[in-house]
């Protein structure tokens, strides 16, 4: 685990390197809710942005199902940028937006428990091999693309088995939301049972030791709960443009960007 953590932390130290050109301008630069000035907070900023948690192509994990791929370069893209989203509202719910990370700081136990859903196992619950399997029940072969709303459907499937963050994912269809299925979704008490996704996509009963128990609130707890309610990720697929973001939703963009 330290190992993989310091490589993903060297990833990010390269990548925010390039941070560093961002032009000076008058303009306000948002991020995720944040309001800063370049020229008078340029570090503030790049710190913002560095305690975003970034996931990219990787390859030589163990193979998916055993015996699938151990690379998801050309075909996971959109299942990483599942996975940054799902990670910033984990980040959001556990540490809250005004954490940052900074390199000579020991970094809080939720951090690493969050990172540890991620890590390109198959015992982690958000992990590649995890999400593919899963995209199988939703028609999608292993190693094949996924589009946004497919990636929305496998962590809402996924959510359902993380006792430990005990968040609930809601995906609008036809880019309607309906408030009263959202407060019974969010009213439910987390799945404590048996069961778990097996390779199939489909659910099976769970072994003991497998993943659920390492995300068990009842033998962890799970900071700032609240009982009979469970947090939400609201996911609103939307087709924005082909080859280029329709102006008529640049206005509402900006408005979103700008939001907390």
């Amino acid at each position: 685990m330290e190992a993989v953590r310091a490589q993903c932390e060297t990833q990010i130290n390269a990548f925010s390197d390039l941070l560093e050109d961002l032009p000076d301008s008058d303009e306000p630069v948002w991020l995720l809710g944040e309001q800063y000035c370049v020229k008078a907070e340029k570090s503030e900023l790049l710190s913002d942005i560095r305690s975003r948690l970034w996931f990219t192509y990787r390859k030589k994990f163990c193979p998916i199902g055993g015996t699938g791929p151990c690379s998801d370069t050309g075909w996971g893209c959109m299942l990483r940028c599942g996975q940054m989203i799902l990670a910033q509202a984990l980040v959001y719910r556990h540490l809250g937006r005004e954490w940052r990370w900074e390199k000579e700081n020991c970094q809080p136990e939720e951090y690493h428990r969050i990172l540890h859903c991620f890590l390109d196992r198959k015992d982690c619950c958000y992990s590649i091999h995890q999400m593919a399997q899963m995209g199988v029940g939703e028609g999608k072969s292993v190693g094949e693309w996924y589009g946004p709303n497919t990636v929305a459907q496998v962590l809402k499937k996924l959510a359902l088995f993380d006792e430990w963050n005990s968040l609930a994912v809601y995906v609008s269809m036809d880019n309607t939301v309906v408030i009263e299925d959202i407060k019974t979704l969010c009213k439910l008490q987390p799945m404590k049972g048996q069961l778990k996704p097996s390779s199939s996509g489909q659910v099976e009963p769970l072994a003991m030791g497998s993943m659920l128990g390492h995300f068990s609130p009842q033998a962890q707890g799970t900071p700032g709960s609240h009982p009979g309610w469970k947090p939400l990720l609201l996911i609103i697929p939307l087709r924005m443009g082909i080859n280029h973001i329709n102006p008529v939703y640049i206005e509402a963009l900006k408005v979103m960007v700008s939001a907390d």
